[in-house]
């Protein structure tokens, strides 16, 4: 079981994309497997930030939203083909995180926090102003992505599987990325960061540039996510940018397990079918995730990954006592 579980840690890029391979086979609708991906890789770019780096935004929604309406401006009002406009949407979402992250950045704790959510409601509002190119309050509409033949294949957005797997792709990409920022001396930086910010400095790292391209990065693969969901839901409501959906990355990574690389995944499929079973039931399905939220803060604070973690560890390190 050791061996098992030290496998799992070391290849858990592959033990997750197993995972994400066989999840739409298992899921009632494909639909629901996207969303699972979508807001997984958004929670994946916040952790990031918050869970690796130990800043707390309440902005992130910001660069989620501008990902899918600049990948959406880019295809419904230029015709850019959508794999360019996602490149789009993935610049213009680093971009206004390097505006956003310069400013923040200068505060710490909850000051930080409240500037970011302060910034992304400015960017909320000009997008909401600006309707002729944004929609409005409608959000965008019209993204659609024509069939295509690639090395022989027949690409069809309208197919569920098929848009699972060309985003699952995507996804991927996001967290081989990601596997390897953080097995970096960069992620080991940044970590450190997160231990202790002054003995970081002190050792002659440069903390506001680290901290800085974090926050860029962090931004870039919300974007991602915000593009591979305006291309799944061929929309870009305004409520992409709300704050609303920032509070959700918080939530998504509190479920799975802060500072982990499983725990954003695990946190979005909780999350999202457990919001789809409730909305069946009853229309009052965010006090029922609320007080479900409650209970995992206060009895598994380390979230779904991080407590079956802990208690493997706690059981491997009994097994080596007795023997």
């Amino acid at each position: 079981m050791r061996t098992l579980y030290a496998l799992i840690i070391r290849y858990r890029v592959f033990a997750v994309l197993l995972l994400l391979l066989l999840m739409p086979l298992v899921m009632p609708y494909t639909a629901l497997a996207v969303n699972i991906l979508v807001f997984g890789l958004y929670a994946v770019g916040f952790n990031l930030l918050y869970g690796y780096t130990g800043m707390l935004s309440f902005g992130h929604a910001a660069f989620f939203g501008v990902g899918g309406y600049l990948t959406g401006i880019s295809m419904v009002h230029f015709g850019v083909p959508w794999l360019a406009a996602v490149g789009i949407g993935v610049l213009a979402s680093a971009l206004v995180g390097l505006a956003i992250g310069f400013l923040a950045i200068r505060s710490r704790g909850i000051y930080f926090a409240m500037v970011t959510l302060a910034l992304a409601q400015i960017v909320y509002y000009a997008f909401y102003k600006a309707s002729s190119w944004t929609g409005g309050e409608n959000g965008l509409q019209g993204i659609n992505v024509k069939p295509m033949d690639i090395f022989g294949l027949h690409i069809d957005f309208l197919n569920g599987l098929t848009k699972y797997y060309i985003i699952l792709v995507f996804v991927m990409l996001a967290l081989w990325f990601v596997s390897r920022v953080l097995n970096s001396p960069f992620g080991a930086v940044i970590e450190a960061i997160r231990e202790n910010e002054q003995r970081t400095a002190a050792c002659g790292f440069n903390v506001a540039r680290t901290k800085l391209l974090v926050f860029v990065l962090s931004a870039a693969i919300c974007g991602l996510a915000g593009t591979l969901r305006a291309l799944h839901l061929s929309i870009v409501p305004i409520e992409s940018l709300g704050y609303i959906l920032s509070g959700q990355a918080v939530m998504i990574c509190l479920l799975g397990g802060i500072g982990t690389f499983f725990g954003p995944f695990i946190g979005a499929a909780a999350f999202v079918y457990l919001e789809d079973i409730v909305t069946h039931m009853t229309n009052h399905w965010m006090g029922v995730v609320g007080i479900i939220f409650i209970a995992f803060i206060l009895f598994c604070p380390r979230g779904i990954w991080g407590t079956t973690t802990d208690w493997i560890q706690r059981r491997f390190m009994t097994e080596g006592a007795q023997k």
